[in-house]
């Protein structure tokens, strides 16, 4: 099997196992508090993943800067992003849990063009993120009833916070890319965010809820750890060596897609035409953002030289 074999597998793996951790985290956070259950999680995920990286390369950053700059990432990846996705996922569906994280893409270029004074919005962006957020107002059309709920509504919202807060972190981690041991910093990001969901556990998790010795509990936990921490991220980072970005980011249109079908076929979550509107308008409008930012990217970049 050649390299870009592998690459494209690791690309498929990424699509479908990633698109299967919102069913895996719904189903955990109905038998187990959400932070508690996130928190563990990813301390136990990121212990794996520095322990694979300095055995991989001894040469790891452990100067004050470099931790700050991990700790800084993974609150923002990890205890506001994953941590609210996890709470929120107690009260919406994990289908409607995907499709409103799958705006990240949207979000991430509205941040860039706050935060560059070189890069301007176009016609392309517009209509994209008009397209975007349309979509989600679709995935709520046939559920008005919700709506009024204030336990849906919150977790629409932290959801939705979440999707922002993962979108800044990961701006951050970009701009300010540690070159010593990047698994190893990763590992260092996920220890820390997991760590500082423990700390805000007992202010936001119900224990009343917490049911961890059930086989849905450890059966999901170690399933999120395996595969939609360690494996898939592994396969994350070898794609990206091997395929163009473009082709990489691909995954983002197939996750939300896997995870309303799954969600429906084994949860019994609502599907009817407004929800394949909606995940049509989402990934279109994707698209149409992500080509508009490219233009004006090289147009920026022109006009600098």
């Amino acid at each position: 099997m050649n390299t870009n074999t592998k690459a494209y597998l690791a690309l498929f793996f990424i699509c479908i196992v990633w698109g299967t951790t919102y069913l895996v985290i719904r189903i955990a956070v109905l038998h187990c508090p959400s932070f508690l259950f996130a928190g563990i999680r990813q301390v136990l995920s990121g212990i794996i993943i520095m322990t694979s990286g300095f055995l991989m390369s001894k040469r790891i950053d452990l100067s004050k800067s470099n931790l700050m700059h991990q700790a800084l990432v993974g609150f923002l990846l990890i205890t506001v992003g994953n941590g609210l996705v996890s709470w929120g996922e107690m009260h919406i569906p994990s289908g409607v849990a995907a499709l409103i994280c799958s705006l990240m893409p949207i979000v991430s270029v509205l941040i860039n063009l706050v935060i560059s004074k070189k890069e301007k919005i176009n016609l392309q962006i517009s209509i994209g993120m008009m397209l975007g957020f349309l979509g989600v107002a679709l995935i709520f059309r046939n559920d008005i009833g919700n709506i009024s709920n204030k336990a849906y509504l919150l977790g629409a919202i932290a959801t939705l916070v979440a999707t922002t807060s993962w979108s800044l972190g990961s701006i951050i981690n970009k701009k300010k890319a540690a070159h010593i041991n990047p698994l190893f910093n990763s590992g260092l990001q996920l220890f820390f965010g997991g760590s500082m969901l423990f700390v805000c556990s007992p202010f936001i998790d119900d224990y009343h809820n917490l049911h961890f010795f059930q086989k849905e509990v450890i059966g999901s936990l170690a399933y999120l750890i395996l595969f939609g921490s360690v494996l898939a991220y592994s396969a994350y980072m070898y794609a990206l060596k091997e395929l163009p970005v473009g082709v990489v980011a691909l995954y983002a249109y197939v996750n939300p897609l896997v995870a309303v079908v799954l969600g429906y076929f084994i949860l019994n979550e609502p599907l009817n035409w407004f929800t394949v509107i909606a995940f049509i308008t989402i990934v279109t409008g994707v698209y149409i953002v992500n080509y508009g930012y490219k233009l004006q990217h090289q147009k920026a970049i022109s006009s600098s030289n």
